[in-house]
């Protein structure tokens, strides 16, 4: 783990759009997974304004998604297409009414036909999950086993957080890892703290992303601010 500190959560940002940037310019169709949520919203605008600018076109998954209808709010596919408008290709891993069975074959078919990516850049909650890999799903291992041979996985939190009590689509821990570069972005000292117990870890209890944190086949990029 390489952890990076920042001043406060745009410096950040504004940090991880040029890394993201140059990533992008030195692939020539650049290819990412992304993290739904509020925090790394500032990095796809800046990241949209600047490719609007320079041309370039991504295309995007994201690491994980609620099985909602795209039209809704808790949809991370609608808030990734807000973001970066026409000027990336955003790939749905749920089906656009949200029906679950459906989702997971839209996500396997979408991660079939997507090579290794260029960046990953997750998020991190306060129960140590990532990406839709969220410790009590009766279905973790299955997530996060470095020789699982699904791509995605279809998973519900348990308990069901409040504020998005719904089935997700999660791509694995090693579809995950096919990447030439993978990034954990996280604010807070609450979150800082349970990144590092979960470091000290030698299984995937209680905090899931140590299992992210203990493999070796790629370098994980923490990225902190206040």
């Amino acid at each position: 783990m390489e952890l990076q500190r920042y001043s406060d959560t745009a410096a950040m940002c504004d940090a991880l759009a040029s890394l993201l940037t140059d990533i992008c310019a030195a692939s020539t169709a650049p290819n990412l997974a992304l993290a739904g949520g509020k925090t790394p919203l500032p990095i796809y605008r800046a990241l949209a304004q600047r490719w609007s600018h320079s041309g370039q076109r991504a295309r995007i998954v994201p690491t994980d998604d609620r099985c909602v209808a795209h039209v809704h709010p808790a949809s991370n596919i609608a808030a990734l297409r807000t973001a970066f408008g026409d000027s990336a290709d955003c790939c749905a891993i749920t089906a656009e009414d949200g029906d679950n069975e459906t989702s997971l074959a839209i996500a396997k078919n979408v991660l079939r036909e997507t090579g290794t990516f260029d960046a990953v850049l997750l998020g991190m909650g306060e129960d140590g999950h990532f990406a839709s890999l969220f410790p009590g799903a009766v279905n973790l291992q299955d997530g996060l086993a470095i020789d699982a041979r699904d791509d995605a996985i279809l998973t519900t939190p348990d308990p069901l957080p409040q504020e998005a009590p719904f089935s997700r689509i999660s791509l694995t821990l090693p579809r995950l890892l096919r990447t030439r570069s993978a990034h954990l972005c996280i604010t807070g000292a609450r979150k800082l703290d349970i990144l590092e117990q979960a470091a000290s870890q030698t299984s995937d209890l209680p905090y899931p992303v140590a299992a992210l944190l203990r493999q070796t086949s790629v370098a994980v990029h923490v990225h902190w601010s206040p």
